[in-house]
């Protein structure tokens, strides 16, 4: 598989992205999503060796987070306290929607037809990638959840089975401390039970990408 690791870092509507162009005319969408205390560089060991098939756009989130980095929810609105670090619906919805305009505006920018686009998050950033395929379930055609959770909120959602026909990836570490193993479990019955077909992938592991995980990603992507 052909792949490319050129990169640029630009500034786009008040938002940092670091973006790899794709080598054909009408190329796929990808949106890498970046946990708490990343940024738009982040998520680049794992964007590596996909297919140059792929436009990727990395954003940095909106909001500082504590003690570096950025966050896909303001903090000074919702206290980290308050949920033990793990975000609810309501906390990461202004940010979904503002991902939604951001890919619709970028992608106008250079004549690119992404109406359906495919995600992929680790951690804070994969809870965005479970919002934003279960609220904007048209505008996503993959999913893939690395080291994250499903936010709570999504009820009334994942009852009207928005993922009918779609793919989910999950991939976490069995040795994760930080969203425990269980969450993933969670999160394959809830994306079950929202109609998706899931592929998940443990690691013996702990908060990060294990080489089976890796490896299984890549080939999720590639068709």
């Amino acid at each position: 598989m052909q792949t490319a690791t050129k990169t640029e870092l630009i500034t786009f509507n008040n938002w940092t992205l670091r973006v790899r162009q794709s080598t054909i005319e009408n190329p796929k969408v990808l949106l890498m999503i970046h946990g708490i205390t990343g940024d738009e560089n982040s998520m680049w060991v794992f964007g590596r060796k996909f297919s140059t098939s792929y436009l990727i756009i990395a954003p940095r989130a909106p909001f500082t987070a504590q003690p570096f980095g950025y966050s896909w929810r303001d903090v000074e609105k919702h206290p980290l306290q308050t949920d033990f670090g793990m975000p609810a619906l309501h906390m990461l919805e202004s940010s979904a929607e503002a991902l939604i305009r951001l890919m619709d505006e970028y992608t106008a920018s250079l004549k690119i037809e992404a109406n359906q686009f495919d995600v992929i998050g680790f951690s804070q950033g994969a809870a965005m990638v479970s919002v934003l395929g279960l609220v904007h379930p048209n505008r996503i055609r993959k999913m893939g959840v690395l080291a994250g959770f499903v936010p709570s909120g999504l009820d009334e959602y994942i009852s009207q089975k928005p993922l009918v026909g779609k793919k989910v990836f999950v991939a976490h570490g069995t040795k994760d401390e930080t969203v425990t193993i269980d969450r993933a479990h969670e999160a394959v019955k809830l994306f079950e039970q929202a109609g998706a077909e899931v592929k998940f992938v443990e690691d013996e592991v702990g908060h990060k990408l294990g080489a089976n995980g890796m490896k299984a990603l890549e080939e999720f992507l590639q068709y």
